[in-house]
């Protein structure tokens, strides 16, 4: 696909660090404030492409914001499309690797592309991937960690209050009997009309799982994402064989190559790729493919306002994953109706920043 005539400018990336409404504690860590990076790709016919990477720290934002600027003479001049721009990045990078913080900067520049072809071509990405806007069905994810079981029914109806039929609540607490009764309370709370994700995020043991997800099996959980560690395919292939409870797993795939081992080895029943990690709207259309290739269903992870538009375009889609993180310095953050995250009609992703909120979050 052609570049609809558009040339690199240059590439701004910038830090911020905003507050989380409500902290995200989980069995890995407790995060209170967003690292995020956002990318603008400037071109020299005056478009636009817009991106941002949630970095989880504050030191991988400085070091992504540092790659990034240091790919401006690179880049400068060559034709603002994704494919041009991978194969000049790909061969830039070749002797270090494509890897972590790197991966990271690729992808956010394959998916500022494609929002820059997008609104070069007067329409919203979406469209420009074949498909058309529709709302698509998310669950709340924002919250809901590591708390008392009041304290998770609490927020849990107020997740569901801000207009969704979906939350998902963490586990991997130190007692198996201590994330039942979070389950339970949770169900309790929001009613049986209401769906309920629940994710491990690799806490346990292939020996501890057998045990904790079967204990989980009669809770009506939508899924059990992530309950060893994410690159046990075997292990994962197991539970999944054995459990009546969907077993989801994907926000660690990095890159379609990886999806495709997971669902040759029929390592889960769901998958939710995440959208820096599986190398932006390009790794996630080839995702997709193998996705539908082999009838899996697929969700989102994280990065609500482009995966909407990725999701609207996915044959097996599934559900979205709906965090606010972003919201702070967002101009126009997708609106959520009947349980469900609108694709918006305007040209491009749908991204703009609110500059005055930028300026007041930036770091460094």
């Amino acid at each position: 696909m052609s570049g609809g005539g558009l040339t690199v400018r240059s590439l701004e990336a910038r830090l911020v660090r905003v507050p989380m409404q409500r902290p995200l504690g989980t069995s890995a860590a407790r995060v209170t404030e967003a690292p995020i990076v956002l990318i603008d790709l400037h071109t020299a016919e005056g478009v636009t492409g817009r991106s941002y990477l949630f970095c989880y720290l504050d030191a991988v934002g400085h070091a992504v914001v540092v790659l990034a600027d240091g790919m401006n003479d690179l880049l400068a001049g060559t034709a603002a499309d994704p494919a041009a721009l991978r194969r000049a990045l790909a061969a830039h990078t070749r002797l270090v690797g494509a890897t972590g913080p790197i991966a990271s900067v690729l992808a956010g520049l394959d998916v500022a592309a494609w929002d820059a072809l997008a609104v070069a071509a007067g329409l919203p990405l979406v469209r420009l991937l074949g498909a058309a806007p529709r709302p698509v069905p998310a669950y709340n994810s924002n919250g809901l960690g590591l708390l008392a079981p009041a304290a998770v029914a609490t927020q849990a109806v107020e997740l569901v209050e801000e207009g969704f039929t979906a939350v998902k609540v963490r586990l991997g607490r130190t007692r198996a009997a201590d994330d039942l009764a979070a389950v339970r309370a949770v169900r309790g709370a929001v009613g049986p009309e209401i769906a309920v994700m629940a994710d491990f995020n690799q806490a346990l043991s292939l020996t501890e799982a057998r045990s904790r997800c079967h204990l989980l099996d009669d809770e009506g959980l939508a899924w059990i994402e992530e309950p060893i560690r994410h690159d046990d395919y075997t292990g994962t292939a197991e539970l999944a064989a054995a459990l009546r409870t969907p077993v989801q797993i994907g926000e660690n795939f990095a890159g379609p190559r990886s999806l495709a081992a997971a669902t040759a080895a029929r390592a889960a029943d769901l998958v939710m790729p995440d959208l820096d990690r599986i190398g932006g709207v390009t790794g996630w259309l080839a995702a997709a493919a193998i996705a539908d290739a082999a009838g899996v269903p697929m969700s989102s992870h994280l990065y609500p306002e482009v995966s909407a538009h990725l999701l609207a375009a996915t044959p097996t889609a599934h559900w979205l994953e709906y965090v606010d993180w972003a919201t702070p310095v967002l101009a126009e953050p997708p609106p959520v109706v009947d349980g469900a995250v609108r694709v918006p009609e305007e040209a491009g992703s749908g991204l703009r920043w609110d500059e005055e909120a930028v300026a007041h979050y930036r770091v460094g």
